[in-house]
């Protein structure tokens, strides 16, 4: 594997080019210079930010209505997430620390829920989607406090226009991971290509000082036995060399037991720490007089979550406790992120909430929530969520009665007064403009 070397560590003149006497004709970019995408009717961001006037309103069990001056946690929005992210922004206590959402992937596609119910139409195309999730980034910036984080799931069809677009408004040096999540075994098969098993996140920060939580997971046996292959009285270990690459002048640069490192390399440690280690049989010695040191394995040994996640595919067997919406994430997924970007009672975001995922890892975490998203079959599903849990995906999976089995959860109050002491109640928060459209459909809604 090859490793970069800083300018102190270079120990010889540049690598000769095949170069001509003269360069091409045509001068390159200067390195800072900014990278945009650029298509007709892209706002900028003042105007993105420009206040709108739109109103909500507090829906109770019997669909009656009450104005809501300022949006507080606990609330799932049923609204355009243009205007429900304005509406957030006009209450400064909505400082997001965690902000995760699945947006429709630019399928050109539509999509059903599992009861057959259409869900969301995935049909703009590449510069319409570009700026729709552009304008909606603006907002979600600006809502994120100064330790904030935000992570963006995306297929294959527009990740790297993505991937521009989020460096465009977060900067380039706020990337900090593209993830590889494992969606589905390899019976994903197509003909004429290879076949389609992950999707991918993208996961940047506000500020160079973000919340982190590292995850990790149990080392597995068969990675301990490749790892550690060695014992002896202490246990099992490893041999590891005690040289790191890079040149250094100081101590670790030195002699050691009549050897020097190794070129471009210094020891890990100074020579009197290397001694105690030799004194202690913590340096084993190979026939050749090799050095290295033994690394022994810790009791419950875990490592740290890498960025290839192949343990949270979709809902893949019969037993498995869904909504039925269709692009329902894995919740063991959604707890890890939140765990890892967020503390207990931090506020938590979801803008394209889907089937409120998120939202339920949030709350069984003791984290504030917010979720949003303008479909009506979403909104039925995170209400029937949050309000009476989930359901085993399979089609004919009933209890002796008959009757459907449904899993036990955290009931939640839907009506509920707004307590940031009990996360048990949230409130369901409808755009006037809908409620005004669609009375006998909110009706319905506030029924669940």
């Amino acid at each position: 594997m090859a490793t970069g070397i800083v300018k102190g560590e270079k120990l010889s003149a540049d690598a000769l080019l095949a170069d001509s006497a003269r360069t091409e004709p045509y001068p390159l970019p200067n390195p800072d210079d900014t990278i945009s995408l650029t298509y007709p009717n892209k706002l900028t961001q003042a105007e993105v930010l420009k206040k709108v006037e739109h109103t909500y309103s507090h829906i109770n069990s019997d669909g009656d209505c009450s104005a809501v001056e300022q949006i507080k946690p606990n609330a799932f929005l049923l609204a355009d997430n243009f205007f429900g992210l304005k509406k957030l922004l006009e209450n400064k206590e909505n400082k997001i620390t965690l902000i995760y959402f699945d947006p429709p992937y630019g399928t050109g596609l539509e999509f059903q829920s599992r009861g057959l119910k259409h869900a969301y139409k995935d049909i703009l195309g590449a510069a319409p989607w570009l700026e729709f999730i552009r304008r909606r980034l603006i907002l979600m910036r600006e809502l994120l406090s100064d330790d904030g984080s935000i992570y963006v799931h995306i297929g294959h069809q527009m990740l790297f226009h993505l991937k521009v677009i989020m460096d465009e408004v977060f900067g380039s040096n706020r990337f900090l991971n593209l993830i590889v999540r494992k969606k589905c075994s390899s019976k994903n098969y197509t003909k004429n290509q290879y076949p389609n098993l992950n999707d991918y996140i993208l996961f940047y920060s506000k500020n160079r000082n973000y919340k982190w939580n590292m995850p990790s997971v149990p080392a597995k046996e068969d990675w301990i036995s490749k790892e550690y292959p060695k014992a002896d009285f202490k246990g099992r270990y490893k041999l590891v060399p005690i040289h790191a690459p890079g040149v250094r002048k100081g101590e670790t640069g030195k002699q050691w037991k009549g050897m020097n490192p190794p070129p471009g390399k210094h020891w890990q440690l100074i020579p009197a720490k290397l001694d105690e280690l030799d004194a202690a049989g913590d340096i084993h010695w190979s026939k050749n007089g090799n050095p290295r040191r033994k690394v022994y394995l810790a009791e419950n040994k875990m490592l740290p979550l890498t960025d290839y996640w192949d343990q949270y595919r979709d809902a893949h067997h019969q037993s498995i406790k869904i909504t039925g919406y269709p692009t329902e994430k894995n919740i063991d997924m959604l707890r890890m992120i939140v765990q890892g970007s967020s503390d207990p009672n931090d506020i938590v975001l979801d803008p394209f909430c889907g089937s409120g995922t998120t939202l339920q890892a949030a709350r069984d975490l003791n984290r504030r929530w917010i979720g949003i998203d303008q479909s009506f079959t979403a909104a039925e599903a995170t209400l029937k969520r949050l309000r009476h849990g989930l359901e085993p995906m399979g089609d004919y999976v009933f209890e002796k009665n008959g009757k459907n089995k449904t899993a036990p959860c955290k009931i939640a109050s839907l009506f509920g007064p707004n307590n940031t002491a009990n996360q048990q109640h949230f409130n369901f928060i409808v755009d006037a403009d809908v409620i005004q459209n669609h009375p006998q459909e909110i009706k319905i809604l506030s029924s669940i």
